[in-house]
């Protein structure tokens, strides 16, 4: 059972290192293309590629200052990895946690590096995000499948 749990703490981080490593090259390759506030479209009216700057925390809504935005962060990842170390024995369950931590520790590289976050996906009537941000978007999706399966046999 250990090499198990080893194998689960493995994944849950390798998807993590992904998410960081994917969600900084991105942003990096939009910083150095388009200046803050400029876009571009993609799929006219449906996708735009924008360079936006987010000081507060999702949708851009301010949690209060800095040292809140990194103590709710802080407090989010650990409850995350809290979960994931008293039930990384259920199928599947490395993968959101994964995607959440690594979307997290994505966007919390930003604010350590810049005091922002730097977003630049856009669809219409909906606030700009990056790739941290649909990780843990997913992730929390994935979970909910997650915890819904708890691998016995359905009898529907």
């Amino acid at each position: 059972m250990a090499s198990s749990t080893g194998r689960a703490w493995s994944y849950a981080a390798l998807v993590a290192a992904v998410v960081v490593a994917s969600d900084q090259v991105t942003k990096r390759l939009i910083d150095g293309q388009l200046l803050d506030g400029d876009h571009r479209d993609l799929i006219p009216g449906v996708l735009q590629l924008v360079h936006t700057t987010n000081h507060g925390v999702a949708f851009s809504v301010s949690a209060g200052g800095p040292q809140i935005v990194l103590f709710v962060i802080a407090l989010a990842v650990a409850a995350i990895v809290g979960y994931f170390a008293t039930h990384h024995d259920r199928p599947l369950i490395w993968l959101p946690t994964g995607m959440m931590v690594g979307g997290a520790l994505g966007n919390l590289v930003d604010r350590i590096r810049a005091g922002a976050v730097t977003d630049f996906i856009k669809l219409p009537h909906w606030p700009a995000f990056n790739l941290a941000d649909t990780s843990i978007t997913l992730g929390v999706v994935v979970l909910l499948f997650a915890l819904r399966d708890d691998g016995t046999p359905s009898t529907r």
